[in-house]
């Protein structure tokens, strides 16, 4: 299968390419609830963006005298995005526009301290109860940010990526160990994409240390005209586990094998586990493996976890999926919907603070049965992978959920054909 278009990287490009002096085509193919959320709020931004049979083409927010000039916007809605809850709120602040933002679902409570606290200390007049909605004014002042390491990197890059918006010299500084640290680094390189250079250095502050992270972009970003959007490793994951607790070998093409993206670690957690992959100049195959259990450390890649606990629950012996907090904070708590939903299809988990403890069924199958989708899209995804080794059906409770990341998911499993244990 092909890999679909990176959402993280979407969310930056469409971004940048918004803040630019002229049109930019961005190549994505596929699209996504998530996507069109980011889109949304740069079109209330006074950008004009038209979906095209290859992408995207945006024209950027309008301009007077060199100084970007969005249009006076009431509502930014994010749906469920968490990248662009996080992206729009500094750069919201930082064009300066009296809005409110807003949300559904588990979004409203998503956290957003310390990056509010940083706003409102360079400008920002921030209105909330600490859930959405919440309604912004002021405008942002150039300075240092300084963000502790253990929060969300999504902090890090919107304030990186509204460094292009703010007409002044940003440092963010993150204290160190900084969790997740292969998104910075895709906000990095997109910013590089545009022109805009980012230096990175270690400092000490106060006795502790930091990163910190130097965007110039002083000079304005410069138009790449075309941008092509990578393959996506997060949801090829899903594929790439198939491939290993399966009956078939899985292909997944489209693939950057010395991309930015951390979640391309799913190569090398899948050969720790003991499967058989091997991989080309864009693609990655597995072969259905006898797998024994193994450690992974989830803090520099979250998003894993869901697919590396099938591997787990098909090996042989125990893994631990460990440092793992921030899966509590996702579109579900994952730890729990993980645990809930390998209990009910019949594995052997222990979940813990910040860990779980999965006890494999050496080459076993899942009972199967009726499982709920958390309103999760990658809990959706493991489910359906799940029944590949269910001796019954796995139905699945809210499916639908999938689209915010991945809406041609059950078409692509319908289409190879592993659709047939699914309800």
């Amino acid at each position: 299968t092909c890999a679909i278009a990176s959402k993280s990287l979407a969310h930056r490009a469409l971004i940048l390419a918004a803040l630019c002096s002229q049109i930019t085509d961005i190549l994505c193919p596929t699209n996504s609830d998530d996507i069109d959320a980011t889109v949304g709020c740069l079109e209330a931004l006074g950008a004009r963006i038209v979906r095209t049979s290859a992408g995207f083409r945006v024209r950027p927010i309008p301009r007077e005298g060199g100084r970007l000039r969005p249009k006076e916007v009431v509502l930014l809605d994010c749906r469920e995005s968490a990248s662009t809850l996080r992206f729009m709120l500094p750069l919201a602040c930082a064009l300066g526009v009296d809005a409110t933002l807003d949300g559904q679902g588990r979004l409203a409570e998503r956290p957003l301290l310390p990056l509010s606290d940083e706003l409102v200390r360079h400008g920002a007049v921030l209105d909330w109860q600490g859930r959405l909605p919440l309604r912004l004014s002021g405008t942002l002042r150039p300075g240092e940010f300084r963000l502790p390491g253990n929060v969300s990197s999504q902090y890090v890059s919107g304030l990186l990526l509204a460094s292009a918006a703010l007409g002044g010299p940003m440092c963010v500084l993150v204290e160190e160990p900084v969790e997740s640290r292969s998104y910075i680094g895709m906000t990095i390189d997109m910013l590089a994409s545009f022109g805009a250079e980012v230096e990175v250095a270690r400092r000490t502050r106060d006795g502790r240390p930091y990163w910190s992270f130097t965007p110039h972009c002083e000079e304005g970003l410069v138009c790449p005209g075309t941008l092509t959007i990578e393959g996506d490793w997060s949801c090829g994951a899903f594929w790439l586990c198939a491939g290993a607790i399966g009956r078939e070998k899985i292909t997944v093409s489209g693939l950057n094998l010395s991309s930015a993206q951390g979640d391309k670690e799913i190569v090398e957690i899948l050969k720790n586990f003991g499967a058989e992959v091997t991989e080309g100049d864009t693609s990655v195959t597995v072969f259905p493996s006898k797998l024994q259990g193994c450690d992974v450390d989830l803090s520099q890649i979250p998003d894993l976890g869901p697919a590396v606990a099938l591997l787990a629950a098909a090996a042989c012996g125990k893994t631990h999926l460990k440092n793992a907090a921030r899966l509590r904070l996702k579109e579900s708590d994952r730890l729990r919907a993980i645990a809930k939903t390998l209990k009910t299809l019949g594995g052997k988990v222990r979940e813990k603070k910040d860990e779980l403890i999965i006890k494999g069924l050496a080459g076993g199958n899942l009972k199967g049965g009726r499982v709920e989708s958390f309103n999760d899209h990658r809990i959706v995804m493991m489910e359906a992978i799940a029944s590949l080794i269910s001796d019954k059906k796995v139905i699945i409770e809210g499916k639908a959920a999938v689209a915010k990341s991945y809406p041609d998911f059950f078409n692509v499993m319908k289409a190879k054909g592993l659709d047939g244990n699914i309800e």
